[in-house]
């Protein structure tokens, strides 16, 4: 899950589980089938490719729009919920006035809207921050810097995030993990492919252009110190495949400890810069050995390189909020040369990312008020409360659960925590200045006031009413510490969801995706955390290895997949997501079923329930996305691309074979004791 604030920005545990979703509702009472057949390439058979056999006809006219690098149905959800929000927001600086919290909103909108002012202050904003890196005398002002950093959006070469202690889920704790580069992952800095090397020269390229639009005397030197730091940097990083361990990026290291992971580095100026001195006694480091070359690292790099390093993380975060020139360069790099993406999105939608990620429970109140009716919570409610009465029924059967399991296992789903639409309690702005003649300075002040806000959870009691998203978010997630599921308010609602239509294609789609979420306490990474919250382990060794066995079958299946010549899923990195692709969808036939309460399901439009129910997992996922991104995605995002989530959990279920007659020839068939059946 990604947020503005630089204080939840590492949620390496927390966020196992962000994806997209849909709304349902129970059947009509003459009920339509919810297919949308439109697009239905006949010369595809569904026993061969079910997700082209469906979609070819838009998978071959759609086109990308210029100023996206994906799309999927949920971008027009997106898009959709991007213009209630501009009304919204339209209607606040028209009406004037308004709550405080409100008129902050507008504030800031039309703050980044000001592309007169913004263009006229030029480089002003970020003179401060140069200055404070150039009177920087030796490394040991290194260490304070990084703090200074950590409070901000630029990056650094580690972060930290104020989260629940996974070993002690009643407490407030700080992680610190590594952090520092400005590609999406080490591979695109290490990796020999060609489309790789190529993005790696652009990147090159991009550094010395913005130094030079920022003025900056060497700026051909300092951008290539720059690049071979972050080579270096990336070089001693963990993989994304070893971060999604949460014992091995469990580390609980002593205040008094920190000097023996980094030697000569000032762990008490960094803390005292950071504000947590005296708040805490020790920290959960995610990456010891990173740590520990970093402090080599440090002090075999020249104080020039440095300086030119965090004079980039400055100059690239800043970038969106200043002049044009630095605008459009920084989009040419990071839109066009590493995504793909040929034009940049409107500006207004660029200023409703800013409030959403600096300001997103005020807004999301107004737009909660205004497109989100209670009755959709409890609609969505009763559905979640199927799904889970059909995974407490299901945890009695399944062949790797032993009666020991199956306790932990029950008592986790007993205290599963369910939050739809939006928080019981919104968040306080009161202490944020928002000026609308600032652009740069509300960015500098919304991260200091989330930081801050993070930093005074220390030593209180879990706040179990907070969200890591807004109530306009379009996606989804489950937080393991929390043992929590939580569906935001945007995406509960058209056009996935057909109030006329019968069960089948709700719970294939919507139904589906409470499954996935729901199951991922029970993943490879959740199932390591207990009802409460805990990094402790509550299965027997002999149902590891029963699990393992099952996960390791799944690795193989998604690592065949090919989506970019050359460039394969990886089965370890996408095992969590593809371990609930796999199970909600099993999960979700299995709660239709409980649905029909042993009647026939009705034959709708010449397709049986069955049918239906396959069909309408497969249009939720239609889908599009540039090679470039693509790549990005296959580096860096734990999920599968869409038509592997498609087609791989569907050969794994039993009733995609009965409903489409798919036998022993067809490309999707796969012989029953190669299918993976976790739930």
């Amino acid at each position: 899950m990604t947020t503005h604030s630089v204080m939840t920005r590492f949620t390496a545990r927390r966020a196992a589980a962000a994806l997209v979703l849909i709304w349902g509702a129970n059947a009509a009472a003459a009920p339509i089938s919810g297919i949308d057949l439109r697009y239905v390439d006949a010369a595809v058979r569904p026993q061969d490719d079910i997700y082209r056999h469906l979609n070819g006809k838009w998978l071959d006219s759609f086109k990308i729009p210029a100023d996206k690098s994906s799309y999927t149905m949920f971008t027009a959800v997106y898009d959709k919920t991007q213009r209630q929000l501009r009304t919204i927001v339209d209607a606040l600086a028209a009406g004037g006035g308004g709550d405080p919290d409100a008129r902050k909103v507008a504030d800031l909108y039309a703050s980044y809207l000001d592309v007169k002012r913004v263009n006229a202050l030029g480089l002003a904003p970020l003179r401060a921050e140069f200055a404070r890196i150039d009177a920087l005398k030796d490394k040991r002002g290194i260490a304070p810097l990084i703090a200074h950093f950590n409070r901000s959006e630029a990056s650094a070469p580690y972060d930290i995030a104020i989260q629940q202690d996974a070993r002690q889920s009643t407490r407030y704790a700080v992680d610190i993990a590594q952090s520092g580069l400005g590609l999406p992952d080490r591979d695109y800095y290490l990796g020999k492919d060609a489309k790789l090397v190529k993005v790696r020269h652009q990147y090159a390229a991009h550094i010395r252009k913005m130094f030079e639009l920022a003025g900056i005397a060497d700026a051909a030197q300092d951008a290539a110190a720059v690049m071979k730091l972050e080579t270096a940097i990336a070089q001693i990083q963990w993989t994304r495949v070893a971060n999604r361990d949460p014992v091995k990026t469990y580390n609980k290291v002593r205040l008094r400890d920190l000097p023996a992971l980094m030697p000569n580095y000032d762990w008490t100026g960094y803390l005292a810069a950071a504000g947590l001195g005296g708040k805490i006694d020790y920290v959960i480091v995610g990456q010891p050995s990173y740590f520990k070359e970093l402090g080599a690292l440090i002090a075999q790099t020249p104080l020039s390189a440095w300086k030119a390093y965090f004079k980039w993380h400055v100059l690239s975060a800043a970038a969106p909020y200043l002049s044009q020139p630095l605008v459009a360069e920084n989009f040419a790099f990071y839109g066009t040369a590493l995504r793909g993406v040929p034009v940049n999105r409107p500006r207004w939608q660029r200023g409703l990312s800013l409030v959403d990620g600096a300001i997103g429970e005020a807004l999301g109140k107004l737009y909660v008020a205004r497109y989100f009716p209670p009755a959709s919570k409890a609609r969505m409610l009763a559905l979640v409360d199927n799904l889970i009465a059909t995974y407490r029924q299901d945890i009695g059967t399944l062949d790797w659960m032993s009666p020991a399991t199956r306790q932990g296992a029950l008592a986790k789903l007993a205290k599963l925590a369910i939050k739809i639409g939006y928080p019981d309690k919104w968040r306080d702005y009161s202490a944020l200045q928002i000026r609308r003649d600032d652009l740069y300075g509300n960015v500098v002040r919304a991260d200091e006031f989330e930081y801050r806000r993070n930093l005074a959870k220390l030593g209180k009691p879990i706040d179990r009413t907070e969200w890591e998203m807004t109530p306009q978010t379009v996606n989804a997630y489950y937080d393991p510490l929390m043992n929590e599921i939580v569906f935001p308010a945007a995406i509960l609602q058209p056009p996935f969801f057909d109030a006329a239509a019968d069960d089948a294609a709700n719970y294939g789609a919507i139904g589906s995706v409470i499954g996935h979420e729901i199951s991922h306490g029970f993943d490879d990474e959740g199932s390591q955390f207990d009802a409460d919250g805990n990094l402790h382990d509550w299965l027997t060794p002999a149902d590891h290895a029963k699990f393992a066995a099952k996960t390791r079958a799944l690795v193989a299946q998604y690592d065949r997949y090919e989506p970019v010549p050359g460039f394969h899923v990886n089965g370890k990195l996408t095992l969590g997501e593809n371990i609930a692709d796999n199970s909600g969808l099993a999960i979700a036939y299995k709660a239709y079923l409980r649905a029909l309460g042993g009647k026939p399901a009705p034959v709708i439009g010449g397709l049986t329930g069955d049918q239906r129910f396959v069909y309408g997992f497969v249009q939720e996922w239609r889908g599009k996305v540039r090679a470039a991104q693509q790549i990005v995605f296959l580096k860096s995002d734990p999920h599968s691309p869409a038509d592997v989530r498609v087609t791989a959990p569907l050969r794994n279920l039993p009733a995609f074979y009965s409903a489409f007659d798919v036998k022993p020839g067809d490309k999707m068939y796969l012989p029953p004791d190669q299918r993976v059946s976790i739930w």
